[in-house]
C-alpha cells in the first residue's frame, strides 16, 4: 500500500509540473499562444501599476487591443487616461523559456511608449522601409536593415513580396509581420488623434 501511495504521489507531482497553468508570479506561463484578449487582460495590471500609478481616487482609463502578430510574439494595445493626461502604445512581448526539467514555458513583458514616442517609433519603422525598399527587394531574405530605437533593436527584411520586422527587447525576439504592423499603426493613429 505504501508503494502505491508513493507511486501515485510521484505521478501526480510529474503531472503537475507539466500542467497548463500559471506556475508562478514571474511572468512565466506554459501556454503556447497569447491572443489579443489575453494581452488585454494582462496589460491592465501593467498599465495601472507601472504607467498610470497608484491612486486613492477612482481613475478611468481605456485599453484597446490593436493587433497581434500571427506568431503570437508581439501584441499592440492603445491606452488613454484623460484624468492623468496619459495616452500611448503598449507592446506586449512573448517568448519561450525552459526550466531545469526541460519544460517549455512562455514568458511575457510589456513596454510602454507614450503617445509621441509611439508615433515616432511607428513612423521610423515605416520610413525606414520606404527609404530602403529598393535595397530590401533587390535580394529578398538576404538584404536587411536595422536600427536602434530607445532600448529596442529593430531588424527588417523583405520576405516574398512583403516584409518582416523583428523587435529585440530585454531578451525577447519578436517577429512582427507586415499586416500586424500596418494594422497596429493605422488603428493607433485613428484612435489616438
Amino acid at each position: 500500500m505504501k508503494t502505491k501511495i508513493i507511486s501515485l504521489s510521484l505521478v501526480l507531482s510529474v503531472l503537475c509540473s507539466y500542467s497548463q497553468v500559471k506556475v508562478n508570479s514571474n511572468n512565466i506561463w506554459t501556454a503556447k499562444e497569447f491572443s489579443k484578449d489575453i494581452s488585454l487582460f494582462k496589460s491592465k495590471e501593467f498599465l495601472f501599476k507601472n504607467v498610470l500609478g497608484s491612486s486613492e481616487k477612482v481613475v478611468q482609463f481605456e485599453v484597446i487591443p490593436l493587433a497581434a502578430s500571427s506568431s503570437g510574439e508581439l501584441t499592440t494595445l492603445l491606452y488613454k487616461c484623460e484624468s492623468k493626461q496619459k495616452e500611448g502604445l503598449i507592446l506586449g512581448f512573448y517568448g519561450d523559456y525552459w526550466n531545469e526539467a526541460g519544460v517549455l514555458y512562455q514568458g511575457y513583458s510589456f513596454k510602454n511608449l507614450e503617445k509621441e514616442k509611439a508615433i515616432e517609433f511607428l513612423n521610423k519603422i515605416e520610413t525606414s522601409i520606404d527609404e530602403n525598399n529598393k535595397f530590401l527587394k533587390d535580394n529578398s531574405d538576404n538584404n536587411n536593415i536595422y536600427f536602434k530605437y530607445d532600448d529596442m533593436e529593430v531588424l527588417i527584411w523583405n520576405n516574398v513580396g512583403s516584409y518582416s520586422i523583428r523587435v529585440f527587447w530585454e531578451g525577447f525576439d519578436s517577429t512582427w509581420e507586415r499586416t500586424a504592423f500596418e494594422r497596429s499603426k493605422r488603428r493607433f493613429e485613428k484612435k489616438i488623434k
